[in-house]
């Protein structure tokens, strides 16, 4: 264009022969009259060079297919150029890799230049209207270990006030608590919940709008009063504003909590909500630029429902105790009451702890772990069968979790003929008089030199009657004395001297 543009004002503004301006320009005579032939400034058109033959073409098809399948893989499972040209020369191609690199090249600049799916209709939502929740996947380094851990994401609709809660695993049990603490921050609860597919919440997905929701998850949404909505398949955007957080918190919030170094979950969590509460107070709300997120989540808040008590989101499971006093649960044992052995029993899960029932009405808490393979004991739990098996004291598993002065204490015990059974006596006494008594008792008697269990109880009795003095209490009674005792000494020399006369 820059060539017929100079070619026109030298012929037709300066009055330059069409020979002389061809010369100039370095173009053919011939070209310069048939442009200036045209009747306006047009590009000129070029007939379309016929393609060259290449190598490749006869595995243009082949890497084409291999693309596209690689597309919808994963990040991680997706085969590199290199991997494809090695494929191509095991099946008989013979060229360089260049032009395999070329093509797959222009080939992503093809899909990235494509036209994307329809449009999107921005949603607008009243205050106190509507959340939005998600999870996602992140990284911390906590305990020393850098563990992969489930985020929650809630984020009302209008204010835009969200909240993050980690988790190390996505399920029922963290979904019901994600919903309480993110309430009980917000300050109240929205009318409607929206959602996607989620396998914590949706069973099957029907035709259209319609699902067949977890009872658990509906049994929430009824503690909470609010309304729950599921996006259509493949329809993030009916989620959008909380799928933003997602991608906005990985950049700012989530990158500093990456940096640090935690000592467990709880510290994380409470670092996240400090962090959640600072950012309302700096980022500014997208409609309104003049207000900050705190701001208009003030004015969201007096429209939110009130918040009722937590809702006791736990999922149960009937779990069967095994002959050694242990029950299993998600790759991990746990000790329980000797007494249930061989028992049914429910096994209540929370998001941090597992509570048992017993068939005897007993309720029994266990901290819950999240690695696998793991045993944890108790070693109270198998006080009852000690009392009937003392010889298992020596090897007992269990026992090597008790405290370090117990642990001595039997050590020197064992020692003596019998001492299994001195020892099952002091352990006896933690179930009646509790664990930090006889931890003290011991204690003492350690220090004494005098190891035995006689003393040990001895000073337990000791301990007890001195912080629980007996005390003489006054028997109610109706009968009254007519006549009233009085302290009289002399009738004891009257007696006295009538019993020496009877000697006499």
């Amino acid at each position: 264009m820059g060539t017929l543009s100079k070619l026109r004002r030298m012929v037709l503004r300066d009055g330059m022969s069409v020979r002389e301006a061809a010369r100039k320009l370095a173009i053919s005579r011939n070209t310069a009259s048939k442009w200036l032939a045209e009747g306006e400034m047009a590009e000129p058109k070029y007939p379309k060079r016929a393609p060259s033959r290449s190598l490749l073409d006869p595995y243009k098809e082949q890497l084409h297919q291999w693309l596209k399948a690689d597309a919808h893989r994963g990040k991680r499972d997706r085969r590199g150029v290199k991997a494809m040209f090695e494929a191509l020369r095991a099946q008989g191609y013979n060229g360089s890799r260049g032009p395999v690199y070329v093509w797959c090249q222009r080939w992503h600049q093809e899909q990235s230049n494509a036209p994307r799916n329809a449009g999107f209709v921005p949603l607008r939502f009243e205050l106190g209207e509507a959340f939005q929740f998600d999870w996602s996947c992140e990284y911390a380094v906590i305990g020393g270990i850098r563990r992969r851990l489930e985020v929650a994401h809630l984020k009302l609709a209008a204010s835009r006030a969200f909240v993050l809660v980690a988790y190390h695993a996505q399920a029922h049990e963290m979904l019901f608590d994600a919903h309480a603490r993110s309430f009980a921050l917000l300050g109240g609860i929205p009318r409607r919940g929206i959602y996607d597919n989620m396998k914590t919440a949706v069973d099957k997905i029907g035709s259209g709008k319609q699902r067949s929701v977890n009872s658990r998850f509906e049994a929430m949404t009824g503690h909470y009063l609010f309304e729950a909505e599921f996006c259509n398949r493949a329809a993030g955007w009916e989620k959008g504003i909380v799928e933003k957080n997602v991608q906005d918190r990985r950049r700012n919030v989530w990158r500093e909590a990456g940096e640090r170094r935690w000592s467990s979950l709880a510290e994380l969590n409470t670092w996240l909500q400090s962090a959640c509460c600072a950012a309302w107070e700096e980022m500014r709300h997208p409609e309104w630029s003049e207000l900050t997120i705190a701001d208009v989540w003030q004015d969201e808040r007096a429209r939110l429902m009130p918040l009722p008590s937590p809702f006791d989101g736990y999922v149960e499971h009937p779990v069967r105790v095994s002959a050694t006093s242990l029950i299993h649960y998600q790759r991990n044992r746990y000790s329980v009451p000797c007494e249930w052995v061989n028992a049914v029993v429910s096994l209540r899960a929370y998001h941090d702890t597992l509570v048992v029932l017993g068939p005897d009405g007993g309720k029994v808490a266990l901290q819950r772990s999240f690695e696998r393979e793991q045993t944890l004991y108790d070693w109270t739990h198998y006080i009852a069968l000690i009392e009937r098996k003392p010889g298992a004291l020596r090897n007992g598993a269990p026992f090597k979790t008790m405290p370090d002065a117990l642990q001595e204490l039997q050590r020197q015990l064992l020692k003596h003929p019998g001492g299994d059974r001195i020892m099952a006596q002091v352990l006896t006494a933690v179930t009646l008089h509790g664990l930090d008594g006889v931890l003290q008792s011991v204690q003492q008697a350690l220090a004494a030199g005098r190891v035995s269990g006689e003393h040990v109880l001895n000073l337990l009795s000791r301990m007890r009657s001195e912080a629980h003095p007996a005390r003489l209490e006054l028997v109610d009674t109706a009968l009254t004395l007519a006549v009233p005792p009085l302290a009289n000494v002399s009738r004891y020399d009257t007696l006295r001297s009538q019993e020496d006369n009877d000697v006499k």
